[in-house]
This record gives structure tokens, C-alpha cells and sequence, in this order.
């Protein structure tokens, strides 16, 4: 048997694989870690610098990240339904690679309280606590 050190990822390190978004609107480049309907973590290479809309990219970021950790089906959709909180301690600049993490903080059938992070080299520049609808859509 194999030690656990090589066996392969239980999870899809492209997050193309668990959302239908795309570039230019995908703000996750690949998932490093991931429990489902716990946590999740991921980064992302920011190939822009516009301070003004970073803020929304970062919120974006999460929202994605947050529906990957809550999904519990392949195939289900996900709403970001409200930003409960959101505070930013700084702006991205082009060629920053950002460190987006997400915790799912109490779960009710299809929506999810999420708090989330981005960070750049240790130093946050965005927290925010979302509600966020995933599962199938009518």
C-alpha cells in the first residue's frame, strides 16, 4: 500500500472543476487545501492593479472559494446571497500572489455562513462574513 504522503489529492486542485465561472471572472487559481462543508484554501495571482475594484475581487474570491468548501454535490450551483460584514486593511497590486481562506461557521440546508480572508505574504488586506445559497437550482 502506498504511503498517504503520494497517494493524489482527494480533491480537484483546478477550481474550474467545481465552478461553470471563467476567466476574466474565475478569482481562484487553484485550491491547496479543502474539507468539504468545513474549509478551504486557495490562492490566486492578481494580473491587475485597480485598487478601487480590488475590493470587489476579494469579496468575489471568497464567495467562490466558500461555495467550493460548502458544496456537497457535484453539479450544485451557488448564490452569493449577502455580504454580512466586509472589511479591507489594504489594496492588491499586479503580480501579487493573494492567500484567500474560507470557514464555513454554521450551515441551514442549501445556505452557509461563511467567514473568509485574503491575504498577501502574511499581511491581510480583506475579512468578510458572507451568506451564500449552494445546491441545486431550479
Amino acid at each position: 500500500m502506498p504511503s498517504t504522503s503520494l497517494e493524489a489529492p482527494l480533491f480537484d486542485p483546478d477550481p474550474g472543476a467545481y465552478l461553470p465561472h471563467r476567466s476574466p471572472f474565475l478569482f481562484i487559481d487553484r485550491i491547496l487545501a479543502l474539507e468539504p462543508g468545513v474549509s478551504a484554501l486557495a490562492r490566486q495571482q492578481a494580473t491587475y492593479d485597480a485598487p478601487c475594484y480590488s475590493r470587489f475581487f476579494m469579496v468575489e474570491a471568497i464567495a467562490q472559494l466558500g461555495g467550493i468548501a460548502a458544496a456537497r454535490e457535484d453539479g450544485a450551483g451557488g448564490v452569493l446571497a449577502a455580504i454580512d460584514r466586509a472589511e479591507f486593511h489594504g489594496a492588491i497590486t499586479s503580480g501579487d500572489i493573494l492567500t484567500i481562506g474560507v470557514r464555513i461557521v454554521k450551515s441551514f440546508g442549501q445556505l452557509h455562513l461563511v467567514e473568509g480572508e485574503v491575504s498577501v505574504d502574511g499581511r491581510e488586506l480583506a475579512t468578510a462574513t458572507l451568506t451564500l445559497k449552494v445546491g441545486t437550482m431550479p
